[in-house]
């Protein structure tokens, strides 16, 4: 048994000099992923994974064999119906089923069976190599709000043959079921329209008394039943592609494992940081606003000309200009001061790893350290001075539109420069 921060492992051998694993169980905790046992036959190379609720597309176990790979896999796959859409509760696939269970639809399906033939290889993209379809058959529950022999138990699609087969519900003290077998019709290339005749159902009906269905109640059965296969047959490719996502998805998880973060744990959470950062820049913004509000922008360039009692539209014209270069220049002041201090900054490290380079055969261990560390903190200061000089190249032209607007709306001056 081996125990770490983020799980254990525990191996099972089948010799007493354990050299020969049979069994290896593993529990994990703090995913991102939500992957919380998996358990390795390693004679069957059967591999059962258990995750815990919220998980991407509610999946809860995954049960597949680590020497199969891709569609031709057999695999397990269960998941929590209350949280899906759709109530599926586990999907079972083999080289040529696929198998779907589900739970409280409101269409009452409760189970349907995909049935393959043999791939034909292709060259070229995997993406147009589907699965070809031979049938599709769907299990329906009662739904006692119709009679029985309107309601459907089992529905089969059988693709290949261009058939399409009904069995109804047992009715009451009755030991066989109602069924109807249709033949899909052919389209009228020159009319685009379909032929519909009573020579394309086959009906069994347990009711002596039942009436042959008429011409328009066929027509309208065949039409639906033709509506319900083509998307019966979009919802099996959707699971086929939903389950290559699932194990696309794992792939990229193993590769980079990530821990969730308590939300209580601000030190350690990113996002909560985060937030608190732009919480508190914000809140600088809007103190550094006020303070330029209340201070009088045109005080110092007043004194500058005497502080005349009457104002003309020349110098009002020529205050605009002083106040708008003075802010332009201390702007630009400003932008090259940042950037001298993070050149400054990027030249003293490419030399020190430039000395490191040459030196570091000879260093001793406190001497890498001490050079790990001077890296560290030159990178951390490199990183705040690029942000400082992009925030203030994204400010400036903000501050100098804002005291333009400001100057051409002041009391003293909008008579003059509007």
């Amino acid at each position: 048994l081996v125990e770490g921060h983020q799980g254990q492992l525990r191996t099972e051998y089948s010799d007493s000099a354990l050299t020969q694993p049979v069994k290896c169980r593993e529990w994990f905790r703090h995913r991102v992923d939500k992957l919380e046992t998996r358990e390795t036959n390693m004679v069957t190379n059967k591999v059962t994974e258990a995750y815990g609720p919220g998980r991407q597309r509610s999946l809860r176990q995954h049960v597949y064999y680590s020497n199969q790979t891709g569609s031709e896999a057999t695999r397990t796959m269960d998941f929590d119906s209350l949280a899906r859409t759709d109530g599926l509760k586990c999907r079972e696939e083999t080289p040529t089923v696929l198998t779907e269970h589900y739970k409280d639809r409101d269409d009452f399906l409760e189970k349907r069976i995909v049935n393959y033939t043999k791939r034909v290889k292709k060259f070229g993209p995997a993406e147009g190599n589907e699965k070809p379809i031979n049938q599709i058959t769907e299990y329906y529950a009662r739904d006692t709000s119709l009679a029985a022999d309107d309601d459907i138990a089992e529905l089969t699609f059988l693709l290949n043959e261009e058939k399409m087969f009904i069995k109804h519900h047992l009715q009451d003290e009755r030991i066989i079921s109602s069924t109807h077998e249709y033949l899909k019709p052919v389209q009228n290339e020159d009319k685009g329209q379909v032929q519909i005749t009573t020579d394309m159902v086959t009906s069994f009906q347990v009711e002596r008394q039942a009436k042959s269905p008429k011409l328009i109640h066929i027509y309208n059965t065949i039409m639906n039943l033709l509506s319900r296969e083509e998307k019966c047959v979009e919802t099996v490719r959707a699971s086929e592609q939903e389950v290559r996502d699932i194990l696309e998805c794992r792939t990229q998880e193993e590769l980079t494992t990530e821990l969730s973060v308590s939300i209580y744990d601000t030190a350690r959470n990113d996002t909560a940081k985060k937030r608190r950062e732009e919480l508190e820049r914000k809140r600088k913004d809007d103190e550094a606003r006020r303070e330029e509000m209340e201070l009088d922008y045109l005080a110092p360039f007043l004194a500058r000309i005497g502080d005349p009692s009457k104002m003309t539209a020349e110098l009002a014209q020529q205050l605009r200009d002083d106040c708008l270069k003075d802010l332009k220049d201390r702007l630009v002041d400003m932008a090259n001061l940042i950037q001298g201090r993070f050149e400054k900054e990027t030249q003293q490290l490419q030399w020190k790893q430039n000395w490191y380079q040459q030196n570091q055969t000879t260093m001793t261990k406190e001497e890498e350290e001490q050079y790990v560390s001077y890296c560290s903190e030159a990178m951390f200061k490199i990183h705040i001075l690029e942000e400082r000089l992009n925030r203030h190249k994204e400010l400036a032209p903000q501050k100098y539109v804002s005291l333009e607007s400001k100057l051409m709306s002041d009391s003293r001056l909008a008579e003059f420069l509007n």
